[in-house]
């Protein structure tokens, strides 16, 4: 068979893998979250509850966080801080310590070993029957707490993610990039946790039954894969979008493409290290969203490539793969434009999504480039922009600025 014939069958087959990936899958999640939904048994449940804040050199955003935190609606008796430092060289060990007197304690890593470490170990010095994990940089609704207790009263649920919103009043193309991109990976959420279980929390805001949290290896994503750890033990992790948590999207792609090289190099060592759970057999649909949802994602800049060179091969044969040709071009364009105009402050709401596609999907591929080199993630270093401490009104709440 000649070589046109093969260039077709790869432009197809990469053209419908991409399909799939961005709109089949969300369509199979939908119809089957619709006709085969897995309710939550809700009910009372108001137990002890610890919260974790991992953290390190933290000093500009700690104190807003805990006084956020302590402002929440939530029984101050039943309500444990803590806050693991991974040998933080701030500030963030005296603020913490500033807030002894508010039932906030915290836990000094004796070396750096990352923020999974750090969790490991704070939760062996927590308390509460159930573990709320947390970012310094996030700030909660005051219901969070009672939104999400309600739904372990339900014994097949172990965790229980809340619903995080990006905002930048900056209006940077990174961060509307990726506000669209996360509204995208909300929705997946919602119907997954309906279809079967989540594949994966936003680090900010998740809670886990203490007698379900498994330590973790250090090189782990801990919101990625604690949604597995919850499926190999028969439970679910579900979502809860009335519990919202607001953090600040990052405002520059160099920033935000190496937070994304990190977490998933981390997430290709867990779907490694978990890869039986990609078997249908053993654990059912929930196989197919983590292949659809992770798998597939990663595979996406293949997709792309194959699709791209096979146009331009076919191009000078066929109108059709011309235009196919042209439109590439033109979305790869108006991308390295956006990553040009970015890096000398000028902004343009065009080009931030098909800046923060490519961005994304270069991230993939730098990722699995680190994770074939061997070079594991544990240690993490905030990405943040040099801005003044969030202020607090004083009842915890963040100010108008921050919301």
């Amino acid at each position: 068979m000649s070589l046109k014939f093969w260039t077709n069958i790869g432009f197809w087959l990469s053209a419908a893998a991409l399909l799939y990936t961005y709109a089949g899958y969300p369509l199979l999640l939908t119809v089957v979250s619709t006709l085969r939904s897995r309710r939550v048994r809700r009910g009372p449940y108001a137990p002890p509850v610890s919260v974790i804040i991992t953290a390190y050199n933290e000093e500009r955003d700690l104190a807003a966080k805990l006084e956020n935190t302590l402002a929440l609606d939530y029984p101050r008796e039943l309500l444990e801080i803590i806050v693991a430092s991974d040998c933080s060289t701030d500030r963030t060990d005296e603020i913490a310590h500033e807030f002894a007197s508010s039932n906030v304690r915290l836990y000094r890593q004796p070396q750096r070993l990352g923020k999974t470490a750090a969790q490991n170990a704070a939760v062996e010095q927590a308390r509460g029957e159930i573990i709320m994990f947390s970012d310094a940089t996030s700030l909660y609704q005051e219901n969070v707490i009672r939104e999400i207790l309600p739904n372990f009263a339900d014994p097949t649920v172990g965790c229980v993610a809340g619903r995080l919103i990006y905002f930048d009043h900056s209006g940077s193309r990174v961060g509307r990039g990726a506000r669209s991109y996360w509204s995208y990976e909300t929705f997946l959420k919602r119907h997954e946790s309906r279809a079967s279980s989540l594949i994966g929390a936003s680090g900010c805001l998740y809670a886990v039954r203490r007698t379900a949290y498994v330590p973790l290896y250090h090189e782990a994503c801990s919101d990625f894969i604690i949604a597995t750890k919850m499926v190999e033990q028969g439970l679910r992790a579900i979502y809860e979008p009335n519990a919202i948590c607001r953090e600040e999207t990052n405002r520059h792609a160099d920033k935000e493409l190496k937070m994304r090289v990190r977490v998933i190099a981390q997430t290709f060592t867990d779907l490694w290290r978990h890869r039986t759970m990609l078997n249908p057999f053993r654990s059912g649909f929930y196989a197919v969203q983590l292949f659809s949802h992770k798998v597939m994602r990663y595979l996406v800049p293949f997709f792309l490539m194959t699709i791209f060179t096979a146009s331009a091969i076919l191009a000078r044969s066929s109108f059709y793969y011309r235009v196919m040709f042209a439109v590439q071009l033109a979305g790869y364009a108006g991308a390295l434009i956006g990553w040009v105009l970015d890096r000398f402050g000028v902004r343009s709401r065009v080009l931030s999504l098909p800046q923060y596609f490519v961005l994304a999907n270069v991230a993939s591929l730098m990722a699995l480039y680190q994770f074939l080199r061997g070079v594991r993630y544990a240690h993490w270093d905030p990405v943040r922009e040099h801005l003044p401490p969030k202020r607090m009104t004083v009842t915890g709440k963040p100010t108008k600025e921050w919301l």
